[in-house]
């Protein structure tokens, strides 16, 4: 199986703190083991953000069209701006 290699130039800051997670005083024996957990976390993320908005989506999805109620963009503006 062959192996696809990304490479990246990180400088400054971001150099400081990838040095701070990895080897012998950080959490991560590489620089690579970090890149990859901080990957799955932005993927799980990004699945539970879609989670949440399926969740607060799907009783709208589900309800009978008579539930709604027919408003004009200038009662929504009205009705959302602040005192």
């Amino acid at each position: 199986m062959a192996s696809n290699n990304v490479n990246v130039r990180i400088t400054g800051t971001l150099k400081s703190h990838l040095q701070q997670q990895t080897g012998p005083s950080g959490l991560y024996d590489n620089a690579s083991e970090y890149v990859r957990d901080l990957i799955r976390r932005d993927l799980q993320t990004r699945q539970q953000a879609w989670a949440w908005l399926h969740s607060q989506l799907e009783p709208a999805l589900r309800a009978d069209e008579a539930a709604f109620v027919d408003v004009c963009v200038d009662d929504v503006i009205a009705r959302n701006k602040t005192p």
